[in-house]
């Protein structure tokens, strides 16, 4: 074969399911075949990647990938005369984090055309914006298309692009109880409230993609002539047109579409986006989206006559309108003319010239939140802490620590419950705890005593509110910092009661960076027992268990020697550790977080998202009181 040849280069960052694959071009060939593995030596080959016709084309996206792996490709140059020997092997990774994956295909009007690898790269920067934002663990696959012809070969007209996608009807009760177990955000909690209590249709009409992000059975369902039935491999087709003058570069010139803004609009709605005023055949049946369609504070609007726009406060903040123009999409957001003072991925008609993106705190972003899909947090981010210990008097209360890192406010509930503990086994519990919350340098920032007093007890979030009304929480929002919780029983009772922390808004730029408790450990069911949830990203943390250092502070009864261990949610045990230096001391003491006593207990290690539980328990049996430590080392 003819000698290598340079060309230029598409670069592309992997996603955690795909990466764009780039070789050497070879003067007189006339296409390439692929082969890609995940070993070196080429003992098996990624589904769909053997000997793969890849055209006459110097890079290819390669998708259907699993997180954070290493793949090996190779290529082989063909031309009339025969195919070359192989070239050398390289190699590439996807990105190590979970959460929702696109995997896109790429039709023969994509793979064929000479800007194949541009588009591809575009189409694949827009799956990135996606999966760097949404947690939900669901694949996604969607069919892409760059052609004048709809999937049916209808032609596409004047459209800049066209999604096609597959919507289930869900039972009302059925669909909002998903939603509502599928909350996480404090966007979530809010949209939530404002749902009514009376259903205001039969069924709800999600996407395929938007059913499951809430944990429905819907899978995919759609052909790649975009007909819907049993077996059909993708959840939409997105078909940009071949015919517009469409910019796969950024910054986009005058005169041109941007192509990476058109993809996100498709992809929205292939995702739930849309209204059912849009439904052919007309349906009363709302969408997911029309859950939060209003024409003024207290009173929705799901039709196409008046004002009507997306809220997810009961209609009191007026997040953008929605369209009610015909001829345009009704799910879309309503589009001044052009050149557009805030142009907006899901505006229902876009300019030449002008770019936005899907973003956490974009219209879009916060729409596809309240619909069922889940934020990824910033990376280094603990969920929250949950501490159940025997309450005492004078210094054996409970007393919660915890650390706020960051920038900007960060909005919690804390919890002290009591009562609610009988329902789970728990003997002797304390029946009227208080709680208080203290700055680092122990003012009083507000207490309570039983929440409903509390003068924001409604916009506790309906999940978090505790269930017995002798029960004390308190919802606030802190600039980073340090901060103590204080549970102690009314008029000096005692008993067992449970000290909880949420993050209640894990997109924040702040975040939780440690969080502790101490308390009195006793014997049997009365150890001292802390729960830990690691949210979206895997998380290396230190947990400690201190006892003698706590006489350094005043403490007259301190557990002498401590025993720690780290349970998963099935109570399995992950680690355990009585004396810190019998185990891990070397990376302990890297971290900078060693105890200070030689009897006291310390483990590493990086915890997938997932809930956990740390106990605290004395040698031989022993009592007194311990505190237990949790920090995030990344």
């Amino acid at each position: 074969m003819p000698g290598e040849a340079p060309v230029p280069r598409v670069v592309m960052a992997p996603t955690r399911s795909s990466f764009l694959a780039n070789w050497k071009s070879f003067g007189g060939a006339t296409g390439y075949r692929m082969d890609v593995s995940d070993n070196a030596s080429f003992d098996s080959y990624v589904n769909g990647y053997h000997d793969l016709d890849v055209g006459q084309t110097t890079s290819r996206i390669v998708s259907g990938l699993s997180a954070g792996a290493t793949y090996y490709y190779r290529v082989r140059a063909y031309n009339s005369l025969g195919t070359g020997r192989e070239s050398e092997t390289m190699t590439a990774a996807t990105a190590i984090t979970s959460g929702l994956v696109i995997n896109p295909t790429f039709d023969s009007s994509i793979t064929s055309n000479p800007n194949s690898a541009a588009i591809q790269a575009t189409i694949t920067q827009a799956i990135a914006v996606y999966q760097s934002l949404f947690s939900n663990p669901i694949t996604i696959p969607i069919l892409f298309r760059y052609s004048t012809t709809m999937p049916s070969g209808s032609s596409m007209g004047t459209r800049v692009a066209l999604s096609g996608f597959v919507v289930y009807h869900v039972p009302w009760n059925t669909f909002i109880t998903s939603l509502k177990a599928n909350a996480v955000s404090q966007n979530d909690a809010t949209a939530n409230a404002s749902l009514p209590f009376a259903p205001l249709s039969t069924y709800i009409i999600p996407s395929s993609a938007g059913g499951r992000a809430v944990g429905l059975n819907a899978p995919p369902a759609m052909f790649a002539n975009g007909t819907v039935g049993v077996g059909g491999p993708y959840d939409g087709i997105v078909t940009l047109n071949s015919a517009q003058p469409l910019q796969f570069t950024r910054p986009v010139s005058a005169g041109h579409y941007d192509a990476l803004t058109a993809i996100e609009h498709e992809i929205d709605e292939i995702l739930g986006l849309g209204s059912h005023l849009n439904a052919t055949p007309a349906t009363n049946n709302l969408r997911p989206e029309d859950l939060f369609s209003w024409r003024a504070p207290g009173t929705r609007n799901v039709s196409s006559s008046n004002v009507r726009y997306f809220s997810i406060n009961g209609g009191t903040s007026d997040i953008v309108n929605l369209n009610q123009t015909p001829g345009f999409d009704f799910g879309d957001w309503l589009s001044t003319p052009c050149p557009q003072i805030n142009p907006r991925v899901q505006n229902a008609f876009g300019c030449t010239g002008q770019s936005a993106n899907v973003t956490a705190s974009s219209p879009e972003g916060v729409a596809l939140d309240v619909i069922g899909y889940n934020f990824i947090p910033p990376h280094g981010l603990l969920g929250n802490i949950s501490t159940r210990v025997g309450v005492g008097t004078n210094e054996d209360v409970l007393i919660g620590g915890f650390i706020i890192g960051g920038n900007g406010l960060k909005q919690l509930v804390l919890r002290a419950l009591g009562p609610t503990l009988t329902q789970f086994g728990v003997n002797g519990v304390l029946q009227n705890p208080a709680l208080e919350l203290h700055n680092s340098a122990g003012g009083l920032i507000t207490a309570n005593d039983d929440w409903a007093r509390a003068s924001n007890a409604q916009s506790i979030p309906a999940n978090l509110r505790p269930p017995n009304s002798l029960e004390s929480a308190i919802l606030t929002s802190l600039d980073p910092g340090s901060y103590t919780a204080i549970v102690h029983g009314i008029n000096n009772t005692t008993g067992v009661a449970l000290l909880e922390l949420y993050d209640i808004d894990p997109t924040a730029s702040s975040h939780l960076a440690n969080i502790s408790t101490r308390g009195l450990v006793q014997t049997d069911s009365d150890v001292m027992i802390a729960g830990l949830i690691v949210q979206a990203n895997s998380e290396e943390v230190i947990v400690r268990a201190l006892g003698p250092t706590l006489s350094q502070f005043g403490v007259s009864n301190p557990l002498a020697d401590p025993t720690l261990e780290l349970r998963d949610a099935n109570g399995t045990l992950i680690a355990s550790n009585n004396n810190w230096k019998d185990t891990q001391q070397s990376d302990i003491q890297a971290s900078g977080y060693a105890p200070p006593n030689d009897l006291e207990s310390a483990l590493i290690r990086t915890l997938a998202p997932a809930n956990y539980t740390a106990i605290v328990r004395g040698v031989n049996n022993t009592t007194g009181v311990a505190l237990v430590e949790i920090y995030a080392l990344q």
